[in-house]
């Protein structure tokens, strides 16, 4: 079963909102989900301590670099879709964890910056490729971007990776009130009062998109023999 990594030695580009926002949206269409927080500071789970949490979605935290691996192969026995949530650093539980990516998902922010960083992830990735011996597929996705404006900046970055071969979500994750409303209100998308945070079609339609794209991303790279769980995000 997939196991999608969310992965960046940079903090604050939106691992957690991109991961819960993926989880939520799989959740809503049927599957069990698990969401393993291991970032320190425990964003998701703050979130499921919230009303409104999927029943089929689970969290777990208190993971550490020795017991990880367990966790991760543990939960992917349990649920068809396994989303770990890592520290924003280049740790060795940060290693340990895409060891055991079927996706791993690099959010990155527009800038020169997080590019750099997101060539850092890159390189991890890489080299656990090389010392497991199995390709892990990766795709960095850009987040907190402007639904209306695209700058030159962006642009480049973009033109950059597709020039050395660094795939990309043709999904941006945009900067969005409502992605910020899941964290203060608790919930997903869908149970949030559109009377607390602006434009919540718009983001609904966004998440709905990169989830769709992950799965279909996910069905593309999965050996015929080993096809991920089955879930339409529309």
């Amino acid at each position: 079963m997939p196991n999608i990594v969310f992965a960046s030695p940079k903090g604050g580009v939106g691992k957690s909102t991109s991961a819960v926002l993926l989880a939520t949206e799989l959740a809503r269409k049927g599957a069990a989900v698990t969401i393993i927080d291991a970032d320190p500071n425990k964003p998701v789970s703050d979130w499921a301590k919230r009303p409104g949490r999927p029943e089929n979605l689970i969290v777990l935290s208190d993971v550490t670099e020795e017991t990880v691996i367990d966790e991760i192969e543990a939960a992917a026995r349990k649920t068809p879709f396994v989303v770990v949530d890592l520290e924003g650093t280049a740790s060795m539980m940060v290693a340990y964890a895409i060891s055991r990516a079927d996706l791993v998902i690099i959010p990155t922010q527009g800038s020169q910056l997080d590019a750099s960083q997101a060539a850092k992830a890159i390189k991890l990735i890489r080299q656990q490729e090389k010392a497991f011996g199995r390709p892990i597929p990766y795709a960095v996705l850009f987040t907190r971007t402007s639904a209306a404006i695209r700058p030159r900046t962006l642009q480049h970055i973009q033109d950059e990776f597709k020039k050395h071969g660094v795939l990309a979500f043709d999904t941006h994750m945009h900067e969005r009130d409502a992605f910020r409303g899941i964290f203060s209100f608790g919930g997903t998308l869908e149970t949030l009062n559109p009377a607390q945070v602006s434009n919540l079609e718009g983001a609904v339609i966004n998440a709905r998109a990169f989830a769709g794209e992950v799965v279909t991303m996910l069905r593309q790279k999965a050996q015929p023999d080993q096809a991920p769980a089955q879930a339409e995000v529309a």
